[in-house]
């Protein structure tokens, strides 16, 4: 249908502004949509945009006949599009206008086989024999308010917003507000707002997603991926970006108060171990304090105190992490009410080549870093070996008030130490207030264990516990406690050449620095410690 529609002379204009417009410039095979007039309206396939009308027949009517047409541009005008499962085609690009919401209909409750008005969201297709190697959302994408697979060519964009109210947060999850718990292993329960399987070029740019589901957006095989300048407010992830490869994220806000906010991830869905490679995430806010919708309503509510004075909500690589993480950049992001930065690679996955810079990070659960390289090995028993953790450059990062019980951990496992680790310009603030018993704990080594920092308990150091480490370089780092603190601010343990320039930390009754099997240690111009270098140490404190 090629009738003229006043909202392709908006578009294109939309698309004409270059560099200066550029968070309403659309993906190029819309601009040429747009100039085609191959310009498909949902309302003139017979959506109702009510609210109360279930739509979802309309929208795949308009998006199979611009796909029909070979490509086109879909238009959801302001209105609410009441909907189950909508299929994504190649060559189409959906836009959101200004006043848009597609509204995710409710699923069917526990024991039901339909939901709103006798629907269901398309039911979750196998992926045998896959499946144990990652959870039950990582395995289907078919279930979802929005899904495509062996895609290419899409986009989805404008400054509309998709509301995930019936989809489901997960199994056996606490309802949180007044919305049902529908359980997602359940035929015909919707579980992620937009997922894509083996798909390339594809652009996600400006909407704003409320109460996403299980994941926001969970993006499985997708190369060529820009996303850029979306909004997020849910209660799971916020974005998954698994076995994904160019992908550029961008000027995104994620209020993920009860999981993760940005997650690149590796696992074995696809039936193999795929990296994630060429990723670059810049420009973002991630957060997990501020209650569900306030942050797209501009209200900025957080939790009452001692309800979440922290959520989870940070950038976190893995769970998941078979294939791996190669050649990432991360820099210009802020953290705030959250736990920090997690690098993990537990399930076989190469982790290297990859740069962090220039981080603001406020009121955190944990410390600024948890990087772990462990031995949970979840994957084919026959091919899934302990991976590897090298070339790290962190830089440019300022923390205030980071938890007192807890420093950052960087923690390898024996015989496998996490390798070239390089921090520089860091400034860590804590709340302070560790004892001396806590000095005394040596942390579980957990090597096949859930990589999580708070598993690990206390730490004997302020600011940095390492072990089991090979070419560490840390330079102008402060550590700065806001109460005193009777542990050391840096506790060694297995760590082979570690060099430490311009440190600047509180000295405890137990010194700066606890070493324990330490070996080619260098450390000079620091206010924390006196000049030292040593061949080998154990249990000595600097």
């Amino acid at each position: 249908m090629k009738k003229f529609n006043p909202l392709r002379r908006d578009l294109l204009r939309a698309g004409s502004f270059g560099a200066a417009g550029a968070a309403l410039a659309l993906p190029a095979q819309a601009q040429t949509a747009a100039a085609s007039g191959a310009l498909f309206d949902v309302r003139q396939y017979g959506a109702a945009g009510d609210g109360k009308s279930l739509d979802t027949p309309a929208v795949n009517r308009a998006i199979e006949a611009a796909a029909t047409a070979g490509g086109g541009l879909v238009v959801f005008p302001a209105g609410t599009y009441l909907c189950f499962s909508i299929h994504l085609k190649s060559n189409v690009h959906l836009h959101l206008d200004q006043g848009a919401t597609i509204l995710a209909a409710d699923s069917p409750l526990p024991g039901q086989s339909t939901g709103y008005n006798g629907g269901a969201y398309d039911p979750a297709e196998p992926n045998a024999p896959w499946e144990p190697y990652q959870d039950f959302g990582h395995n289907h994408w078919h279930n979802s308010l929005l899904w495509g697979e062996d895609l290419h060519d899409l986009s989805i964009t404008g400054p509309g917003l998709i509301y995930g109210k019936g989809l489901s947060f997960g199994a056996g999850r606490t309802a949180r507000g007044n919305y049902p718990v529908y359980v997602a292993e359940q035929s015909g329960v919707g579980n992620k707002s937009i997922a894509l399987k083996n798909c390339r070029n594809v652009v996600v740019r400006d909407f704003s997603i409320l109460k996403g589901g299980h994941f926001g957006l969970l993006l499985t095989g997708v190369d060529n991926l820009t996303i850029d300048n979306l909004k997020i407010d849910t209660d799971r992830d916020g974005m998954d970006i698994d076995c994904c490869q160019n992908v550029r994220v961008s000027n995104c806000t994620v209020n993920s108060p009860w999981d993760d906010g940005i997650c690149p991830k590796s696992s074995y869905a696809l039936g193999y171990a795929r990296a994630t490679r060429n990723l670059t995430i810049a420009n973002c806010w991630v957060t997990g304090t501020y209650q569900l919708g306030t942050i797209l309503d501009g209200t900025f509510k957080k939790f009452p105190p001692g309800v979440r004075d922290h959520g989870t909500g940070r950038i976190k690589f893995g769970t998941e992490s078979n294939g791996g993480f190669i050649n990432i950049t991360i820099t210009g992001c802020v953290f705030e009410g959250c736990l920090g930065y997690a690098l993990g690679s537990v399930d076989g996955a190469l982790l290297e080549d990859l740069t962090i810079a220039n981080t603001t990070m406020r009121d955190l659960g944990c410390g600024p870093l948890f990087l772990r390289l462990g031995a949970r090995l979840r994957g084919p028993k026959e091919t899934t070996k302990i991976g590897a953790m090298r070339r790290i450059l962190i830089s440019n990062l300022d923390c205030h008030n980071a938890p007192g019980p807890q420093s950052s951990i960087l923690t390898g496992i024996p015989d496998h130490p996490i390798e070239d680790l390089k921090l520089d310009n860091v400034y860590i603030e804590t709340a302070g207030g560790g004892t001396a018993d806590q000095a005394q704990i040596q942390p579980p080594e957990l090597e096949d264990g859930y990589p999580d920092p708070n598993r690990f308990g206390p730490t004997p150091a302020s600011g940095f516990f390492l072990r089991h480490m090979r070419n560490l370089e840390m330079s102008h780092v402060e550590i700065a406690n806001a109460a005193p603190d009777a542990r050391p601010a840096f506790s060694l343990t297995d760590v082979d050449r570690a060099d430490f320039f311009a440190i600047t930390a509180p000295r405890s009754a137990r010194g700066a620095f606890a070493l324990h099997d330490v070996k080619d240690l260098r450390i000079s111009w620091s206010r924390a410690a006196p000049d030292t270098t040593l061949a080998s140490a154990d249990s000595k404190l600097i």
